[in-house]
């Protein structure tokens, strides 16, 4: 798209409230546009039109009216939650009208240089870890988009002495045209979102345009254990600096000795960054890296990278490594009650980030799992309940699913709550459950493995609820 200067006087539809509708509302009102809002949602259940109106801004609310998109529209902004099947969005779509996401907005008016931060698992850990980086080596990050800030809110205050440390989702990506970080990062890629992206290739497509308007001068970090990752090196244009907990690399960040896959032992192990003239820089030891897990070193070692890129020296970064003590509902500490200890990750929302969970810990575990269904057999959960748990809880849609892995792991200590009743009363039996099933020395860990959306407004919702129900056993 244009610079936002450009849509002076032009009629923009933004489609959908919410932080980062109301934001680029009045970004984009700020600048000239006849901004018009649109959100299905009735407006009883809008209380962010009242401020827009204010302003002079357009909301209709309560459904999608005919003739929302004409020939007359220059640009539609929708929120990235919202499928390209909607009707608003199939209409741009038939008469050329270009669609973005927020993020694509703010990129235009942002002065400062930008970090994107997007994968699968581990996004919201990274990007704040990479915040607390920045900030030890006094390079004045700001940390915006699907963390918390809206990313066009975050842009209009920032300068170019700033960092704009961004975590992005597929959904955002997906929206984007021009958008450049100048520091691009991908995490890992697992199967989901497939019920908003169709398959595979449009998901990771819609990663990979993170990388896409990149120059030779930007930089893109890339994990190189990852074979999606690894496949679009060839497609990056940038400078590639990887990150790896399985091998040593000619240049970039990595653990010396390197883990062996799947083999648990306690070798000391140092984070190394080896620069672009053969230098080994080391950082900092494993074990005292403040979370816990292989794939909390994984994003402590794209952290790193990220951090080096935009100008940090590897010498600033051991004690951000050492102090950082995670993000809530990521694995998070609840309490030990009994000599049983529960922990919160409500944030694991597909398999692989249950399956990474598992692994990070060394006790026997009763999992509470359990979501809405996308259409996963869950069959990837085998091996870890083989080999990590004693005992599961299964509630939600996919309950039954779930329940039929632990089976097939020979696990004889399986409840499935039924969910007839409320959703916060159904997470209540289900810790009461987990409780039952457990010993002292046990852990007993919500890892979904699945979205929330059948049971609870949001992720964020389902762990507090898990946690103040734990605080009352």
């Amino acid at each position: 798209m244009k610079h936002p200067e450009t849509y002076k006087g032009q009629e923009v539809v933004v489609l959908g409230l919410a932080k980062s509708g109301v934001q680029v509302a009045k970004t984009l009102h700020a600048f000239g546009a006849k901004v018009i809002v649109n959100d299905k949602k009735d407006r009883d259940q809008c209380p962010e039109a009242s401020e827009l109106e204010a302003l002079g801004i357009s909301v209709l609310c309560g459904g999608h009216p005919e003739g929302l998109i004409h020939p007359g529209v220059s640009l539609l902004v929708k929120n990235p939650g919202i499928p390209y099947t909607v009707g608003p969005v199939q209409k741009a779509m038939e008469l050329g009208i270009e669609v973005v996401t927020e993020v694509e907005v703010a990129y235009h008016i942002c002065s400062a240089p930008i970090i994107g931060i997007t994968g699968s698992n581990g996004k919201t850990t990274t990007t704040t870890w990479v915040g607390k980086m920045l900030e030890a080596a006094g390079l004045r990050p700001i940390v915006a988009g699907n963390i918390g800030t809206p990313l066009s809110e975050a842009a209009a205050s920032a300068t170019s002495d700033n960092w704009m440390v961004v975590e992005l989702s597929s959904f955002q990506l997906k929206g984007t045209t021009d958008f450049r970080p100048t520091v691009g990062c991908l995490l890992n890629v697992a199967e989901t979102h497939l019920d908003y992206h169709g398959d595979m290739e449009d998901y990771v497509n819609s990663k990979a345009k993170l990388f896409a308007n990149q120059l030779e001068s930007d930089t893109a970090v890339l994990n190189w254990d990852d074979p999606v990752c690894r496949k679009l090196v060839p497609y990056v244009k940038s400078k590639l600096l990887p990150f790896s907990i399985t091998e040593k690399l000619v240049e970039g960040v990595y653990l010396d000795p390197p883990y062996i896959p799947e083999v648990q032992d306690e070798l000391s192990r140092m984070v190394v960054y080896r620069d672009a003239q053969g230098a080994a820089h080391e950082i900092v030891n494993v074990s005292e890296i403040g979370l816990p897990g292989r794939f909390n070193v994984e994003n402590a070692l794209a952290a790193a990278a990220i951090a080096i890129a935009a100008g940090a020296q590897p010498n600033q970064l051991a004690e951000p490594l050492m102090s950082f003590r995670g993000v809530e509902h990521r694995l998070e500490f609840v309490e030990k009650k009994n000599g049983v200890t529960y922990y919160n990750n409500s944030k694991a929302t597909n398999s692989k980030a249950t399956t990474m969970a598992l692994r990070a810990l060394n006790a026997p575990i009763v999992l509470i799992a359990g979501g809405l269904d996308r259409g996963s057999d869950y069959m990837e959960l085998l091996p870890v309940f083989k080999d990590k748990v004693k005992a599961v809880v299964a509630l939600g849609e996919t309950r039954e699913k779930i329940g039929r892995v632990a089976g097939l792991a020979g696990l004889t200590r399986v409840v499935l709550v039924d969910t007839v009743e409320d959703s916060a009363s159904a997470l209540n039996t289900a810790i009461r459950e987990a409780t039952g099933l457990a010993q002292p020395g046990d852990i007993v860990l919500l890892s979904p493995a699945c979205a929330s959306w059948d049971m609870f407004a949001s992720y964020e919702e389902r762990g507090r609820i898990f946690k103040e129900a734990v605080h009352n056993l």
